[in-house]
């Protein structure tokens, strides 16, 4: 970042273009190139200030208030937020071990937003014959996808699951992500890859928005992609992530299997699991009781919009380092014990 500063491009104080910082654009074509099988220009990404930033302005290219937009369910609460901020209207769509359902898709919806790679927050990929059928499905019903491929960088077996524009014949997703999870939430920057027919729209709303993310920012993460550190970076995270989604799914299969089920998973940050006997209140309570104890974990039911709640937890892995993640069991396990949920044997 210092150096950067000191660069004359970004040093005197120059506002920059609203897609983007070029160097910024061209790395994020390449690396998505490498790491996801992407087939991009530079000229097709716009730089933006998180995955949220993204969401607001396709939103806003797109579709006017009172018209449909199509989410998981359950699902990401803050795009829901964001959504209805604009005044759309949002319906929550069931999701099971494939992905979303596309046949309880609303035909008046314009819009789909999921995260097929890694669903948040049951943590299941969307099977490729659900990939089609959606497709097929926004084909029909002349709706755009949103698709938010949401911690693919981290994925712990199995076969690499191409993401779902690489299947869009029709240009009908949009590709959103950023650098939150791979790096730093705090970085605050993210990308979108439209269509060129939305390129122009994406850039007069980012414009209108904020002009264009932080340029040292910009340069210093071009910087560190271009030199090969993020992708260093990620094969060595995907190493220590691993070990501990490994340690979690452990117990929950063993030490707390008496409690809970946990979602088959092989990616991602977090691992969720469903209760055996538990109410979703009672799910609450652990998580409270939890959290006294210096555990963050979060109710399930917690991301529920109109569908019945799923029961069960989220077991978050990023921000703990995995030697403390067995005492945090033992507290988590300890927080089960003192509720109502009963053990099953």
């Amino acid at each position: 970042m210092a150096r950067e500063l000191r660069a004359s491009a970004v040093g005197r104080g120059e506002y920059g273009e609203p897609a983007g910082l070029p160097a910024l654009r061209a790395a994020i074509a390449g690396h998505l190139g490498v790491s996801r099988g992407v087939a991009v220009t530079p000229g097709q990404v716009t730089v933006t200030s998180g995955t949220q930033q993204a969401l607001d302005l396709i939103a806003r290219v797109l579709l006017v208030p009172g018209e449909r937009v199509a989410v998981e369910d359950p699902g990401y609460a803050p795009s829901r937020r964001l959504f209805e901020s604009l005044g759309l209207d949002v319906t929550g769509v069931p999701v099971d071990e494939h992905g979303l359902v596309v046949d309880a898709l609303p035909a008046s919806a314009r819009l789909v937003y999921v995260t097929p790679s890694h669903q948040y927050p049951l943590g299941t990929a969307m099977s490729l014959p659900r990939r089609i059928a959606l497709l097929e499905w926004a084909d029909r019903y002349d709706a755009a996808i949103i698709e938010d491929d949401y911690d693919s960088e981290f994925r712990y077996g199995g076969r690499p699951i191409e993401p779902l524009c690489t299947l869009d014949a029709d240009g009908r997703v949009i590709y959103v992500g950023s650098f939150s999870k791979s790096m730093l939430p705090t970085l605050r920057v993210g990308f979108v890859l439209a269509p060129p027919a939305l390129g122009r729209a994406l850039r007069a709303a980012k414009y209108v928005t904020d002009w264009h993310t932080a340029l040292p920012t910009q340069a210093a993460l071009a910087r560190f992609i271009e030199e090969g550190h993020l992708a260093r970076h990620i094969r060595k995270m995907r190493a220590v992530y691993r070990r501990r989604h490994d340690m979690i799914a452990a117990a929950c299969a063993g030490s707390l299997s008496g409690y809970l089920m946990p979602i088959p998973s092989s990616a991602g940050l977090h691992v969720s699991a469903t209760a055996r006997t538990a109410s979703a209140d009672e799910m609450t309570d652990v998580a409270e009781r939890a959290l006294a104890a210096g555990v963050a974990v979060q109710p399930l039911s917690r991301f529920r919009i109109t569908q019945p709640p799923r029961v069960g937890l989220v077991l978050g892995y990023g921000a703990i380092e995995a030697d403390d993640i067995d005492e945090g069991l033992q507290r988590l396990s300890r927080a089960f014990e003192n509720s109502g949920p009963a053990r099953t044997r």
